[in-house]
């Protein structure tokens, strides 16, 4: 049927396939869903359709049927009242009726087939539907952990002189050489003082002994003149 044209290359399609060839596997995924989707919305709505043409088949083949039922009842009634000529007429209506019972019932049973093949094709578009969506969300995170595996690697990888790992390495060394520059003007400014400040130094450091030494002989009652063991 025209509305099921697209339908035999979406259902066998390679998914797969569309995917590699794809620039965008998530929106090709997506987009696959949406045909489906539309393709269900057609089908339903044809289904539909089918089915109301079904409905009124089967009404005229019922409503024929009746007639020639009614005819043929009009008959024996006219037998039985002993009038040959009108069960005749009767019969007549029935044969005519009979004949439309007969069209309208071939007409009913192949809309029939056709709506049950239409029903059959929407709810095996619906079921695929349905696996396109249960899929979709492992598709794509399948299509994101591939990305993120390559820019992974190509940070990774150190191929290309200008990485940010050998912009890192450069600026290490220059801090480096910084340092070393720092270090060895610190050693050159000061050479020229450094015996200053060692007597410096030493200076503070027997100052600060004579001040313990003090403080400790007067606890024990002791001057600079007595020191402790001497004898008198």
């Amino acid at each position: 049927m025209g509305i099921f044209s697209r339908i035999g290359d979406i259902l066998k399609a390679n998914i797969n396939d569309m995917i590699d060839k794809a620039e965008d596997p998530e929106k090709m995924v997506k987009q696959i869903i949406l045909d489906l989707q539309k393709e269900v919305n057609q089908g339903t709505q044809a289904l539909g359709k089918a089915m109301a043409s079904e409905r009124i088949a089967k009404r005229q083949y019922e409503d024929a049927a009746k007639v020639s039922a009614d005819w043929e009842a009009k008959a024996k009634a006219a037998l039985n009242a002993g009038d040959v000529d009108l069960a005749k007429k009767a019969l007549a209506a029935k044969v005519k009726a009979d004949e439309k019972t007969t069209k309208y019932q071939e007409m009913y049973q192949q809309i029939s087939t056709q709506t049950q093949q239409v029903r059959e094709q929407v709810e095996a578009l619906k079921e695929k539907l349905e696996e396109a969506k249960s899929r979709q969300a492992l598709l794509v995170a399948r299509s994101q952990m591939a990305k993120t595996q390559k820019n992974l690697a190509q940070s990774v990888g150190g191929l290309d002189s200008s990485s940010a790992l050998d912009k890192f390495n450069r600026m290490e060394e220059k801090v480096s050489r910084q340092e070393a520059e720092a270090e060895a003007f610190a050693e050159l400014n000061g050479t020229s003082t450094s015996a200053e400040e060692d007597s410096f130094a030493q200076l503070q450091q027997d100052m600060a002994v004579d001040a313990e030494l003090q403080r400790l002989m007067a606890e024990m009652g002791q001057t600079a003149e007595e020191p402790e063991g001497s004898a008198s």
